[in-house]
């Protein structure tokens, strides 16, 4: 089956009792069983749900994964990832990383043993230098959020099966849509749901899809264990979503195209982040591992001032986090999702005040642009 039969079909059988074309949402905390010991497969709401179910089978079936569990967060889906771990292990990470997973790995899991070494992952010798004998993961966002950097991930795939460390990648950017990292030796697939596979910004959730049957095994009696899990109604959302992402994802990327090429000419702005543009660093590798670029850009505007007078000033882009929304959604990296790095390591990484992050949306992109053309004429 093609990507769009399988999103729309897969975990997805018809409801038995009913014949209901849509998954139910099962809104229940427990089950009655038949007899002691004897029960339909499903005990408590935690451990086991139909709704929450389907949207593993289906992302599973997606991301080409043996098993996939959902969680109350991308958060969580990250935070139950490093629980593979233990005290002493080293994981090497994406030097431009989310903030909200750089506050996780430095401020919780760092208090718990684990160590962290962030390096340029667009280079695999500088990946394969920051090696201990304690190294246990390699941690990718693939592109990197905010400054669209592109990992190695053919070659540190390769470096992970030569030395036997996990590799994990954060695909939320993209989704299984346009990039597929089991496909280059990932072990793990992280998502935030709540982003692009969610689309309609009304759901928070998140995800892990393994390639390995011990992981699976692991992560599932985690899942139950810390219970931090998805709810039925945010996995019934996801899953009708999900229905309907290769068509999103390709407007999101057709009018991020004629962003970024807008944003690349005008006088106003200094450097646009995108990997679809032929001047990115890393433009032809994104070509050769991705079906498509997505939809997200940043860009550089100068200053802190000149960054305000934008924002203050757009009227279709919505001044919000997250994104993945059909409507176009733009923010502020240095105080928002990036706030918790400290503004020295934000500075070398070139995370500045004058960073702009665009989502672009599926509206008309006319309108996305010249809603951004009158934002810059007030810088």
């Amino acid at each position: 089956m093609g990507f769009a039969t399988k999103a729309i079909h897969a975990g997805q059988a018809p409801e038995a009792t009913t014949g209901a074309v849509t998954i139910p949402i099962y809104q229940t905390s427990t089950y009655v069983q038949e007899a002691l010991g004897r029960h339909k497969g499903y005990e408590y709401a935690r451990t086991q749900n139909p709704t929450r179910a389907a949207l593993e089978a289906n992302l599973a079936e997606l991301e080409g994964g043996i098993a996939a569990h959902c969680f109350a967060s991308g958060m969580a889906a990250i935070t139950t990832t490093m629980l593979l771990l233990g005290s002493g292990d080293h994981v090497i990470v994406s030097e431009n990383t989310y903030g909200g997973t750089y506050r996780l790995f430095e401020r919780v899991m760092s208090g718990f043993g684990l160590r962290f070494s962030y390096v340029d992952t667009t280079d695999v010798e500088a990946v394969r230098a920051a090696f201990t004998p304690e190294t246990r993961m390699i941690f990718l966002e693939v592109p990197t959020n905010p400054l669209m950097a592109v990992a190695d991930l053919e070659a540190i795939g390769r470096l992970a099966a030569e030395t036997g460390v996990r590799l994990a990648v954060d695909n939320t950017f993209l989704s299984p849509y346009f990039l597929r990292p089991l496909e280059y030796g990932a072990h793990l697939v992280i998502h935030s749901t709540t982003k692009y596979l969610n689309g309609h910004s009304d759901s928070i959730g998140g995800a892990v899809i393994s390639a390995r049957a011990d992981d699976a095994e692991r992560l599932g009696f985690l899942q139950n264990a810390a219970g931090a899990i998805i709810s039925p109604m945010d996995a019934w959302l996801v899953l009708r979503g999900i229905k309907t992402l290769s068509v999103r994802m390709e407007r999101h990327e057709k009018n991020a195209r004629c962003v970024a090429q807008f944003l690349t000419e005008h006088p106003k702005v200094r450097r646009v982040h995108y990997p679809g543009l032929p001047q990115h660093p890393q433009h032809e590798r994104a070509r050769d591992l991705f079906s498509g670029f997505g939809g997200m850009i940043s860009f550089e505007t100068g200053s802190l001032a000149a960054a305000r007078a934008l924002l203050d000033n757009v009227r279709l882009c919505a001044l919000a986090e997250s994104l993945g929304g059909v409507e176009t959604l733009i923010c502020h990296p240095a105080s928002m999702t990036h706030a918790s790095v400290p503004s020295e390591q934000r500075d070398r990484l070139g995370i500045t005040d004058g960073l702009v992050r665009i989502s672009v949306g599926i509206e008309d992109v006319e309108d996305i642009i010249a809603d951004l053309d009158a934002a810059l004429q007030k810088v």
